[in-house]
């Protein structure tokens, strides 16, 4: 095969591993939010020490809340399977966690509102005046 044409060139592998590893900092800054936001709600954290909570820790989703009932109670676990971690609440714990989530994001919808307001200010301010309408046929 001509080295020249192959698909799998220096520059698109660098790039494909960056964008990956890009990704997996993503998900990985979710999770620990998520966790932050499951401790300030009230989850109690627990580490499988037992074969059978071993058992039941390995059946679990990482990284997703998952609702049981166990004799008759409601149960929220969440499974950190890096730290070998389970967050466990009930009926509480998870409304308050939900009520920090929503909070969260409207501070970031807010967050983000003001920046788009700033970049709009900065472009009547900067721009406007020297360049005019973007559009040749105002």
């Amino acid at each position: 095969m001509n080295r020249n044409t192959s698909f799998f060139n220096g520059p698109v592998v660098a790039i494909t591993i960056l964008l990956m590893a890009a990704l997996a900092g993503c998900a990985s800054f979710n999770a620990q939010n998520k966790e932050s936001l499951l401790i300030a709600a009230g989850f109690r954290t627990r580490t499988p020490s037992t074969a059978r909570q071993q058992a039941m820790f390995n059946r679990m989703m990482p990284y997703q809340l998952e609702r049981r009932v166990r004799n008759g109670k409601v149960l929220y676990a969440y499974a950190d399977k890096d730290k070998n971690l389970v967050y466990i609440g009930g009926e509480n714990e998870y409304q308050k966690y939900k009520q920090l989530a929503l909070q969260q994001s409207i501070a970031e919808d807010q967050l983000a509102a003001a920046q788009i307001n700033e970049d709009a200010a900065l472009y009547d301010s900067d721009w406007g005046p020297y360049w005019g309408p973007w559009n040749p046929w105002w």
